[in-house]
C-alpha cells in the first residue's frame, strides 16, 4: 500500500527525499497540483492540512470544486485471457460484463 495521510476527506501522498533529506507530498485527487513538505512525520502533517486548508479557501474564493470530478466511465487495459474469463464469468451470472466488473470493484473498495 502508498503511503498517504488523510484529512477533511483529502489524501496527501507520503515521500521521502534522500538527497534532500525531506518528507514531501501532493493532495491527491484534485484538479491541480498542489505540494507540501517538511522535515519531520509532524511538520509533513501540519504541511499537508495548511495545503488542504488554502487550496479550500481558494477554492471557495474562485467558485471551484476542489475535489476531482469523475464521469463514472473509464478504460482498462487487462490481458485477453483475463477479459475472456471476466466475460465468461459475467455471462454465467446473467448480467453484463460492466455490471461484473462494477461489483468486482465494489468488492474490492472500502464504503
Amino acid at each position: 500500500m502508498k503511503d498517504v495521510m488523510f484529512y477533511k476527506d483529502f489524501i496527501g501522498s507520503v515521500h521521502y527525499s534522500t538527497d534532500d533529506e525531506v518528507f514531501y507530498g501532493r493532495i491527491e485527487g484534485i484538479n491541480d497540483s498542489i505540494g507540501f513538505e517538511g522535515s519531520s512525520v509532524e511538520e509533513l502533517k501540519l504541511a499537508f492540512h495548511e495545503a488542504v486548508e488554502d487550496y479550500v479557501r481558494l477554492c471557495e474564493i474562485t467558485g471551484k470544486q476542489p475535489q476531482k470530478t469523475y464521469k463514472g466511465s473509464f478504460n482498462i487495459r487487462i490481458s485477453p485471457e483475463l477479459h475472456r474469463k471476466a466475460a465468461r464469468e459475467a455471462a454465467i451470472r446473467g448480467i453484463s460484463l460492466n455490471q461484473f466488473i462494477e461489483n468486482a470493484i465494489r468488492d474490492k473498495v472500502s464504503p
